[in-house]
């Protein structure tokens, strides 16, 4: 069995995450308001695919993330499988 930790992210939800933002902080963008999440997201993803832009990226402290994560796992599975 292997588990993994997700360390990256679409352009396309970064973007939809952003316009939540926007609709919150922006009068200018209160049209999208009723919009889902899941509407936006796909609205974008269906715009950047075609071209080839809708990137996975990953966050520049990763190397940090993961070494943190698997710290965090690696003592997870050892408490869980330690006999008593």
């Amino acid at each position: 069995m292997q588990y993994g930790v997700p360390t990256v992210v679409e352009a396309a939800t970064i973007v939809a995450n952003t316009f939540d933002i926007l609709v919150d902080k922006f009068e200018e963008f209160e049209f999208l308001k009723d919009s889902s999440y899941e509407d936006k997201y796909r609205l974008i993803k269906t715009v950047l695919e075609p071209c080839k832009y809708n990137l996975a990226v990953m966050p520049k402290e990763i190397d940090d993330l993961v070494d943190n994560m698997k710290e965090i796992i690696s003592k997870g599975i050892n408490k869980a499988l330690k006999q008593n």
